[in-house]
């Protein structure tokens, strides 16, 4: 039995594999239809979300199985005062497989280690978020026909930002692939990221404030938005939410071929005008995490399709 913790909780072999059986999914989804009939999934969703538990439930039901489970934590016996690791020796009774998101860094950790069905992380705080890793590795694959020799902008709030922490991790383990990291100096990258993951594997990496003078240099530009539930005070976030807006203007300064991914949700950090725009891939980017979820699903079930 296998759970998906971290985006490296699989080799770079692995990740391709689930990858190569996305795309084959998203050609021909039918021949998948009935794949899980007859199993469950459990969504343990102890924090709001649309995309993530949507696209999850959503990936069961076209494999043909069921879900079940809570979309916060007051919803649920959490209330209470129970423990993750009674939760989810309680789930491992209903459903054959369990995604978790939760507040707190490492409780999808501490539920694998008390599960008897695989346990994937949703999101954990500010930490991890390795599904929508996969999914933008998908997007980006799918997109660019590549995942190496490519320069990457990240944009926004790159301290709290799961997403950013969980994509640098995963793409490090690709040739070629320069980060450009811009945010203000209040929302700049962890030095665990900074030290252990990016210099620790030699990648090349800069740090900037100003977007626009980055904006010739990129084949993706990731943008994401300040995340007003991981800030401490009002007046904080009120400062930093405005910092960084993507508009047609930004977007003249792109090459043709530059992609904006966003994990979703966004506020207003991407005007509503660049959506039109052929770059703009952030809505084929959540179809993308169906199929992702898809193959994930069927991994850690170990179910093939012939």
């Amino acid at each position: 039995m296998r759970h998906l913790i971290s985006p490296l909780d699989f080799t770079v072999e692995e990740l391709d594999e689930i990858l190569d059986l996305a795309g084959k999914i998203e050609h021909n989804p039918e021949k998948y239809a009935h794949a899980c009939e007859g199993k469950k999934l459990a969504t343990c969703f102890y924090e709001p979300s649309t995309r993530t538990r949507l696209s999850f439930e959503a990936a069961m039901m076209n494999l043909g199985g069921n879900v079940l489970g809570f979309s916060s934590a007051n919803s649920s016996s959490a209330a209470k005062g129970e423990s993750v690791s009674d939760t989810i020796r309680m789930i491992s009774c209903y459903a054959d497989i369990c995604a978790m998101r939760h507040p707190k860094e490492g409780a999808p950790l501490v539920a694998s280690l008390h599960s008897s069905i695989p346990v994937i992380n949703a999101g954990d705080g500010g930490h991890q978020h390795p599904t929508q890793t996969i999914t933008d590795l998908l997007t980006i694959k799918s997109l660019k026909g590549r995942l190496g020799n490519l320069t990457i902008g990240l944009c926004g709030d790159l301290k709290f930002g799961r997403t950013v922490h969980s994509l640098i991790k995963a793409l490090t383990r690709y040739d070629n692939v320069k980060f450009i990291l811009i945010s203000p100096e209040e929302l700049r990258v962890p030095s665990y990221i900074r030290e252990d993951v990016l210099k620790a594997n030699n990648k090349e990496f800069e740090e900037v404030v100003t977007l626009e003078e980055v904006m010739p240099k990129l084949d993706l530009l990731y943008m994401t938005r300040v995340q007003k539930e991981r800030f401490f005070n009002e007046e904080d976030y009120v400062r930093m939410k405005d910092f960084y807006i993507l508009d047609k203007k930004k977007m003249d300064l792109a090459r043709e071929d530059m992609l904006v991914l966003h994990p979703l949700p966004r506020v207003n950090e991407i005007s509503v005008e660049v959506d039109d725009d052929p770059r703009a891939v952030y809505f084929k980017q959540v179809q993308y995490g169906v199929y992702a979820r898809m193959a994930l699903i069927l991994t850690l079930l170990n179910i093939k399709v012939d």
